[in-house]
């Protein structure tokens, strides 16, 4: 049997809509990654395992009854201050780009075994009222859970797009990433600043957890298993854009897709390295 195998029209745009919604998913998450290393310079391995406690905590509050969107009223909160409390500490002791890489490694290795240790290692999936509920659209179904997750992943790339190209806050966040002397010579409170698009970014990381437990399953060790392919979509989007994660998640997850239909699952982790070497061979600076 030939490991290529051409899917009907029907399989292959259902997959290329399912590619769509994981992609969403990958943009949201790289969303704060790329802000974080492209305007602050912080390599923040934490925004993952972030992403996964909340996650956990959407999922321990929703079998107290409450609504998955609901816990965001908690949830974000919660994780702006955790984000600008970590960077007031990286700033506090001057941290390099690189040791800021090995600390927040080492965190996400201490928030993965409090995880574990209070959730244990065995799989949880949220059940919640809407979490079978889908739509049809032509021949293609659309489930609610993922279809909330791009809208979601949408309308915060926009917003956060919008908020650095026409905002005072967002010409002083360029500003300063471009040229930190000379922004402060012209005003711009940094560490304000900073301390604001920290909490930003891991309160954007709360928000993709949130989605990650409405349509996966979770255990605490796939947090490594999503640091490549969103590391991926973020250096393939360009550091610090806000679009950029987005388009290129969903390239990402449209590719794997129809890799998947196409071919076998174990194929699709390949897609999304291939498209960042070709990327990074042909065009170096594109990351920049």
């Amino acid at each position: 049997m030939s490991a290529f195998t051409l899917p009907s029209a029907s399989l292959l745009s259902q997959s290329v809509l399912s590619g769509i919604f994981v992609g969403a998913l990958y943009g949201l998450m790289g969303l704060g990654l790329s802000l974080s290393w492209g305007l602050l310079r912080l390599i923040n391995l934490a925004h993952f395992a972030f992403a996964f406690l909340a996650a956990y905590l959407c999922y321990e509050l929703a079998t107290r009854g409450i609504d998955p969107l609901l816990t965001l009223a908690a949830i974000v909160p919660m994780f702006f201050a955790i984000g600008a409390g970590l960077h007031w500490l990286v700033a506090r002791f001057a941290v390099t780009p690189f040791n800021s890489l090995l600390l927040t490694f080492g965190l996400t290795g201490i928030v993965e075994a409090v995880i574990q240790s209070i959730w244990t290692a065995d799989f949880r999936k949220l059940e919640s009222s809407y979490a079978q509920e889908k739509f049809k659209v032509g021949t293609l179904f659309v489930p609610i859970p993922e279809f909330i997750t791009l809208v979601l992943a949408v309308a915060l790339s926009v917003a956060v797009w919008a908020v650095l190209r026409y905002s005072d806050l967002g010409r002083a966040l360029r500003a300063a990433a471009e040229d930190a002397p000379i922004a402060s010579a012209f005003g711009v409170n940094q560490k304000a600043n900073a301390l604001l698009l920290a909490g930003t970014c891991a309160a954007l990381a709360s928000i993709a957890g949130v989605c990650l437990a409405l349509s996966f399953t979770l255990a605490p060790s796939q947090i490594y298993a999503w640091i490549g392919v969103v590391f991926a979509a973020v250096m393939l989007g360009g550091l610090g854009r806000a679009l950029g994660p987005l388009v290129a998640g969903t390239l990402i997850g449209v590719s794997e897709a129809v890799t998947m239909a196409v071919t076998a699952p174990s194929w699709a982790p390949i897609v999304s390295f291939t498209l960042l070497i070709v990327v990074l061979v042909l065009r170096p600076g594109r990351a920049a």
